[in-house]
């Protein structure tokens, strides 16, 4: 099996060593093509105004100056465009990428490129317990979980143009609680916080920052089942049709 690893926080980052140990249990035939630096936030961004550039830094191993996008495009169409993958890992991310996360991050938009190319298509991320971890955010969870969650997916008949977005809890891995298979969450926006500060010449700057989870009754969906101590398991598709409203809106132009 030829497994392609990316992600968005950069060909250096820790959690791409996480996922190259996960994946070595699962094949020897492993690649990555991730970008050259972090592009947390990027989406499903891709480059279209400046060249691409693309270094390698061993066997098998290449850095994109571009998105996430950008790295699983340059990988199926060039770089391994003679033997592609059977499975792209995305990861492991820094932080969750849990409810409406997906639609920002670039971990996941790694993923939905594969999923878009007809490749089977996961994303992994690492939750952790409190802000301003940095480079210190503990991948415990995923590295003693990660190959036990891939495994029953590696054959498990997805439907076409899905993924899969796999979410371990902020815990020691003896701490967690096993797996779920949930549905995507959603937030309060109302959450969403900045903080606001001045530079030295004055002018204010700011950051984009988040408050408390809302909590849902059934703890049904992936935010609380992460918040509970399990790895969440939670198929997506690319398909954003809302088929149920479609009768609803003919029938408004008629």
């Amino acid at each position: 099996m030829r497994i392609l690893l990316t992600n968005d926080d950069g060909y250096h980052a820790p959690g791409l060593k996480v996922l190259e140990e996960i994946a070595a249990t699962l094949s020897d035939d492993v690649w990555i093509v991730a970008p050259a630096e972090e592009q947390s936030g990027a989406g499903h961004s891709l480059t279209l105004t400046r060249p691409l550039r693309v270094r390698q830094h061993g066997e098998r191993r290449f850095a994109v100056a571009g998105t996430p996008t950008d790295a699983v495009m340059m990988a199926l169409a060039r770089i391994m465009a003679d033997a592609k993958p059977d499975l792209i890992l995305s990861g492991v991310n820094r932080g969750a990428n849990l409810a409406e996360d997906v639609t920002y991050s670039g971990t996941v938009s790694a993923a939905m490129e594969g999923a878009l190319a007809g490749v089977r298509s996961i994303a992994l991320s690492q939750a952790y317990a409190r802000e301003g971890m940095g480079d210190v955010v503990p991948f415990a969870a995923a590295r003693a979980w990660g190959a036990k969650v891939l495994k029953p997916l590696l054959e498990a008949p997805l439907a076409p143009r899905t993924l899969v977005n796999i979410n371990f809890p902020p815990c020691d891995a003896e701490q967690v609680q096993g797996v779920r298979v949930v549905g995507q969450g959603l937030r309060d926006y109302g959450r969403l916080r900045i903080v606001t500060n001045r530079d030295p010449r004055g002018y204010e700057y700011h950051w984009f920052a988040l408050g408390p989870t809302i909590e849902t009754p059934a703890h049904a969906t992936d935010l609380e089942a992460v918040a509970d101590g399990y790895v969440a398991v939670t198929p997506l598709h690319l398909d954003l049709t809302h088929h149920q409203s479609i009768d609803m809106i003919r029938a408004a132009y008629e």
